[in-house]
């Protein structure tokens, strides 16, 4: 019965992963919402780095939080960098581009807890009276990444923040506009 257990453990290690290897290369997550609220008014409090983190819910996770801002106010070249707690982790935060009133294009590049550098895209869609507000974030998926998505899947660990965050920004855009 042992040596059946000393065999199967390993077996059952590799096919994990071999699994693994099969994943994609790449990961995407995204949440949706809709602010009663014209885009331009939303667009502002995306495409200001200082009003983006009056709502942004990675900010709120750590209040000891310490932040650095630099390059301009707002649009591209406006950068945060960061350093927070283990639900934050450090890295800067820069806009790259922007379509007003429609895109806000993002490089997140985190140091820890994990290396990586990934995408962000707000998008923002006339919907009836209001915007519908899209966040999506997009990366490399390297082979530990696959690995590791196998226990902590990432559309589940930052879809919830997603969608925190924008009800915290369709609160604060739907107060302002009314």
């Amino acid at each position: 019965m042992l040596k059946t257990i000393l065999i199967a453990i390993p077996v059952v290690i590799a096919g994990v992963l071999a699994y693994a290897a099969t994943l994609p290369d790449t990961f995407h997550v995204s949440r949706s919402l809709e602010v009663h609220s014209p885009r331009e008014s939303v667009f502002p409090l995306i495409a200001d780095m200082q009003r983006f983190n009056t709502w942004n819910p990675f900010n709120k996770k750590d209040p000891n939080i310490k932040g650095t801002y630099s390059g301009p106010t707002s649009g591209p070249g406006a950068k945060y960098a960061f350093e927070g707690n283990n639900d934050v982790g450090s890295g800067d935060l820069a806009i790259v581009d922007v379509a007003s009133p429609s895109r806000v294009t993002m490089k997140l590049d985190m140091l820890e807890p994990m290396r990586a550098s990934n995408n962000i895209t707000f998008t923002l869609e006339p919907d009836g009276q209001g915007t519908r507000v899209t966040w999506a974030m997009e990366g490399q998926m390297p082979y530990i990444g696959k690995v590791m998505h196998l226990v902590f899947n990432m559309d589940k660990m930052v879809g919830k923040d997603f969608e925190n965050g924008l009800a915290n920004l369709k609160a604060l855009a739907e107060k302002s506009a009314g």
